[in-house]
């Protein structure tokens, strides 16, 4: 511990701390942009936290600069206040204030801090940077003119994935913040995580939205069907005040009948047929001597990842489709067929934690017949939006149930799909059935939980068999497993990937974790904030009557009257897929 003062007081602090995090620990809240948002950004390049402090020449950025012991702080000098509000006016001058029309409006960073600050408008006038748009791709949008140049994204993007997709292109005032040479997203190796939208500041990087697809759904008097991942449950209400990690399970689905959904279904019922599929195929592959380890294929930006990357590697991914598509495949078939309903009058729209299931769905081999299994995706953000618009007061709604025809059971297998480890955990509670003809006990794996990002291993018997599994989220622990696995020292049997670090409970499509903007939340919620989404996904699984997928009934009965049997001919042509290496982003690269 070190001695120092702040405004005349003295405090005991923690060495090696900055004087952002010493002020913080000591009861102080310097405006910032860069700091205590998820670690991402280590630059001072905003200027916003301008503080005096003795030893140092002028106004330090106190995100970067370290205490030491004597140190005197001086935070609210007049000095220091003007150069701290001239810092953000400056950020000001250059940038796209159309905040009436930003979707950031409401969890702007930028406008936050101008507030702190007493920003004013209009303070430096000038010449605007040139301005580039990027809406190609279909999970993300770039606007240069909303950029600040913080870095966040770039840091995001490397410390997740170690790609460097972003990086700052040209100098001085024609600096950008770019993929390489300017390219759009869409002509890049991307993977369309949107890590780099949870914590970009502004809204320069966004979601693609898809509001406008659906509104003309409706307008077009098609069958319009929404289904919701499983995390989406555990941070929608993030959006309406409650608690980080409050399950919002029962008003979720109220209020997406309130939106005019003719139905509205929860994707864990697609999540235990995917169990059903893949564990099957597992079994196969441990058995008839299939390709090993098996990987599983329900990860979107993984699967990009691993097109891009590894395209040697692609035939140890499952074939399976992801969960919202399986039972988007489903609903244009077998739900059509009961319902007499021509699969081209239904629009299947899925509510996702996860950006890269925009991509997911355009895709040509996720299609049946020609017609895509899902038409439109939604992040959880934008249910959010399309609620707020609809005057729903997402507060005083019921707790209604998800509608129940041929689709609407799933177990707690299911439920625990949007937490990294949950789907390794539910195959490994059917697959131990499946060898030994009797349930695991206790049900739960806990040795493949625990939402951090990196690599966790287990070895499980299983009948006098040990399988060795391994889950990974985030593609710098993936591509740990996955050079082992091209070296040829893999001594792996089944393998999870995620492409988001701690799994769908924080996919890029979640309800922002800003800490400036979340003052009733505890201070260290940025280390805590997946652990409370991932126990509400666990929580719901033990108050499931049904824990396993082969124990739901309406999936033992889509198979008995409709696929017949998992990896059968029709759950082939319906629930299965193939991937392709895309060789000429490794050179774009390089």
């Amino acid at each position: 511990m070190i001695n120092i003062k702040i405004e005349g007081i003295e405090y005991q602090v923690q060495e090696g701390l900055t004087i952002l995090e010493a002020a913080k620990a000591c009861g102080y809240e310097i405006p910032s942009l860069c700091a205590f948002n998820h670690g991402e950004c280590n630059q001072g390049s905003c200027r916003a936290c301008l503080v005096e402090a003795t030893g140092a020449r002028g106004l330090v950025a106190s995100c970067v600069y370290p205490v030491s012991d004597g140190m005197e702080i001086r935070i609210s000098t007049p000095k220091a206040v003007e150069a701290r509000r001239r810092s953000v006016e400056l950020l000001l001058s250059n940038h796209n204030k159309n905040c009436q029309q930003c979707d950031k409006n409401g969890q702007c960073e930028l406008l936050h801090v101008a507030q702190l600050v007493g920003a004013r408008d209009d303070a430096f006038n000038g010449t605007h940077s040139e301005v580039f748009v990027d809406r190609l791709a279909p999970g993300l949008v770039r606007d240069t003119s909303k950029c600040i140049l913080c870095g966040r994204c770039v840091a995001r993007c490397q410390n997740a994935h170690g790609l460097g997709i972003l990086g700052f292109e040209n100098r001085g005032f024609s600096t950008i913040v770019s993929p390489a040479q300017n390219r759009s997203f869409a002509d890049s190796p991307c993977i369309q995580c949107g890590q780099c939208v949870n914590v970009c500041p502004t809204g320069a990087l966004m979601e693609n939205s898809e509001i406008g697809k659906i509104d003309a759904a409706f307008k077009a008097g098609k069958h319009v069907i929404a289904q919701a991942a499983p995390a989406v449950r555990a941070a929608l209400g993030e959006e309406f005040g409650y608690p980080i990690g409050t399950p919002v399970t029962g008003k979720m689905a109220a209020a997406m009948r309130r939106l005019g959904f003719e139905r509205v279904y929860d994707v864990n019922f697609g999540a235990d047929l995917t169990i059903m599929e893949e564990g099957t195929e597992l079994l196969h592959r441990l058995t008839e001597g299939g390709t090993l380890p098996m990987i599983t294929s329900c990860s979107p930006g993984w699967v990009n990842y691993a097109e891009y990357n590894y395209g040697d590697l692609l035939p140890h991914l499952s074939s399976c489709k992801s969960p919202h598509q399986m039972q988007g495949a489903i609903i244009k078939s077998w739900w059509a067929q009961q319902h007499n309903v021509d699969p081209k009058d239904v629009f299947v729209v899925s509510v996702m934690p996860c950006v890269a299931k925009k991509f997911e769905k355009d895709r040509d081999q996720l299609k049946v017949d020609g017609i895509a299994d899902v038409d439109a995706v939604i992040t959880t953000r934008e249910l959010a939006r399309m609620i707020r618009r609809s005057g729903i007061l997402f507060n005083r709604l019921p707790e209604e149930d998800w509608d129940a025809d041929i689709m609407g059971d799933y177990s707690g297998a299911g439920v625990i799909f949007g937490v990294t480890g949950g789907v390794m955990e539910a195959a490994l509670r059917t697959v131990y059935f499946k060898l030994t003809g009797k349930e695991h006990d206790p049900i739960e794996f806990t040795a493949v939980r625990g939402h951090d990002a990196g690599i966790r291993e287990a070895s499980i018997d299983i009948n006098g068999t040990t399988v060795n599994v391994a889950i990974a989220s985030g593609m710098k622990s993936a591509k740990v497993l996955l050079d082992e696995i091209r070296e040829g020292k893999s001594k792996y049997q089944f393998i999870e990937i995620m492409g988001c670090p701690g799994g769908c409970i924080n996919g890029g499509g979640q309800p922002y974790v800003r800490p400036s903007l979340l003052p009733n939340e505890d201070d260290d919620i940025l280390d805590t904030y997946k652990e409370k989404r991932a126990k509400a996904l666990y929580s719901e699984d033990e108050r499931q009557t049904v824990r396993q997928s082969h124990n739901n009934p309406q999936i033992i009965e889509l198979y008995e009257k409709y696929l017949g049997e998992p990896n059968g001919h029709l759950a082939h042509k319906l629930l299965h897929t193939s991937y392709a290496a895309r060789e000429g982003f490794n050179e774009i690269q390089k």
